[in-house]
């Protein structure tokens, strides 16, 4: 299957590691044990970030050095997907270990989506606050003597410390920035009282290498949930000239997207200096992800189809790297399908945290691939019974209405199919083959088709999940015609009688 070609990190970066590189190398060779038994465990969550925004994977205008530089020392993962394709059902999978039908936040908010008249279903709600029941990866390592914190985007409640966090930062059921980048930032926590023209990312990027020097003699986990790159698409004066005065790349160009990863990138920066002053960083697991595909209208995810989400490649497949000092090789690259729900039993095991006893988790533990062994194959799933409207005056969208209909999703070896409820079709395709999803093979493959399909309703079954089938009241059929048809610059058909 096709992957982001690798590029080198810049030079400063790449300098300012070496010694960790070197440290990597020789641990691998020797087959030694990790520096300690207990990890300290940085996981770097951004929003709306796609499978290409950063420089290790393939982007040819945003600048990502420091990023860069860690996915250098680590392991690469190229088929790594999200909970969801988009921010708080992908969000509740991450935490949770589960997928959408075991904690049932399906869309961001209960309500629907669209236009009444475009919705041939009635959608299935679900719910906008992540059970507090469910016990999170965090409240496991909290319970095992971890310091825990949460820094930036919560999105599943009003408060997340009751999910096993000491401290948060920024942490509301808002699912963007505060009032914007720039204060003030009304009341979320930790945000009360910034400099003028102080840019969000940098505080919390800032705050994220102060908690790492105040813990720096206990393990600590540190859940960094940068609000970056959602919209509103701001940022800092000096970088948005910097990107200006760059030449445009063929896959991307946007300016205002550009400043934003580097403020990300150059707090990515901050915090690995904050490692390595305290003698941390060859102690401490670097997770780097995203909670679904780029923003459409400001990035590309090509050659993926679609963005942020569409169930298609570009809404569900995101950047992942591991880096770890000692245990993952540098410069290693995976190809094994994982999702956001490995995280749960993955950080369970490192940390030593006893599973929670009675809670379904849906993935697996990535340590034995962090090794470089393997895991069992297996399929991977999604569910979204809802509607996603589309984004307004946009030329790459699949459906001119919705970036999701009601639907189903499993990934099976090199085999994807997608069910759509509310007509029953479905679409095949061939990852390894055609990672853009241009050719669908169901007519082609109707056993193979047939199958997964069957797959996929015994996982529903199994898993509860609901599926939306009672019609729309609201729901006009030749208004839903006229609409697409106007989208699209065309006439609509006639109305069959």
């Amino acid at each position: 299957m096709s992957a982001p070609p690798p590029t080198r990190p810049h030079a400063p970066a790449l300098l300012a590691l070496t010694a960790v590189f070197a440290l990597g190398v020789a641990a691998a060779r020797s087959g030694a044990a990790p520096a300690t038994p207990k990890p300290n465990i940085l996981l770097i969550y951004l929003d709306d970030f796609g499978w290409r925004d950063a420089g290790f994977a393939g982007s040819d205008f945003y600048e990502t050095p420091h990023l860069d530089a860690l996915a250098a020392a680590g392991m690469v993962f190229t088929d790594a997907y999200a909970g969801a394709a988009n921010c708080a059902p992908s969000r509740a999978c991450l935490l949770s270990g589960q997928y959408s039908p075991r904690h049932q936040v399906f869309n961001v908010g209960t309500g629907p989506r669209g236009k009444p008249a475009h919705r041939r279903l009635q959608h299935i709600p679900g719910t906008a606050t992540l059970r507090p029941d469910i016990v999170t990866w965090a409240a496991a390592a909290k319970s095992v003597g971890y310091t825990t914190a949460t820094m930036g985007k919560w999105h599943l409640s009003d408060d997340p410390l009751p999910y096993g966090f000491d401290l948060n930062i920024g942490g509301t059921h808002s699912g963007g920035p505060p009032k914007g980048y720039f204060p003030p930032h009304g009341k979320a926590p930790g945000l009360g009282d910034r400099p003028e023209g102080e840019y969000l990312t940098d505080h919390l990027s800032t705050e994220a290498a102060r908690f790492i020097a105040t813990n720096a003699e206990r393990p600590w986990l540190l859940y960094l949930t940068h609000f970056a790159v959602h919209t509103p698409l701001q940022a800092k004066a000096a970088d948005e000239a910097r990107f200006k005065a760059k030449p445009k790349g063929d896959r991307h160009h946007h300016v205002t997207m550009a400043a934003m990863i580097k403020s990300v990138d150059d707090g990515v920066g901050e915090i690995v200096a904050a490692l390595r002053e305290h003698a941390l960083l060859e102690r401490t697991l670097i997770l780097f992800t995203s909670d679904n595909g780029g923003y459409g209208p400001a990035t590309t995810m090509r050659p993926l189809k679609g963005y942020k989400g569409t169930y298609y490649e570009g809404g569900i497949r995101v950047p992942f790297f591991a880096t770890w000092p000692g245990v993952i090789a540098p410069g290693s690259r995976c190809s094994t399908p994982i999702t956001a729900v490995d995280l749960h039993p993955t950080l369970c095991e490192l940390t030593g945290a006893t599973p929670p006893v009675g809670q379904e988790r849906d993935g697996v533990s990535l340590v034995p691939l962090f090794k470089g062994e393997t895991v069992a194959g297996r399929a991977l799933f999604w569910h979204f019974p809802a509607y996603l409207q589309s984004y307004q005056r946009f030329d790459e969208q699949p459906d001119p209405l919705f970036r999701a209909r009601p639907c189903g999703v499993v990934r099976d070896g090199d085999w994807k199919l997608i069910e759509y409820f509310e007509d029953g079709r479905v679409e095949l395709f061939h990852l390894r083959d055609d990672i853009g999803e241009a050719h669908d093979l169901a007519s082609d493959q109707p056993d193979r088709a047939r199958a997964l399909r069957e797959k996929l309703a015994a996982w529903r079954e199994a898993t509860g999940a609901p599926v939306p089938t009672e019609a729309n009241p609201a729901y006009d059929a030749a208004a839903e015609r006229a609409a697409i048809a106007k989208l699209r610059g065309t006439d609509p058909k006639p109305t069959e009688q």
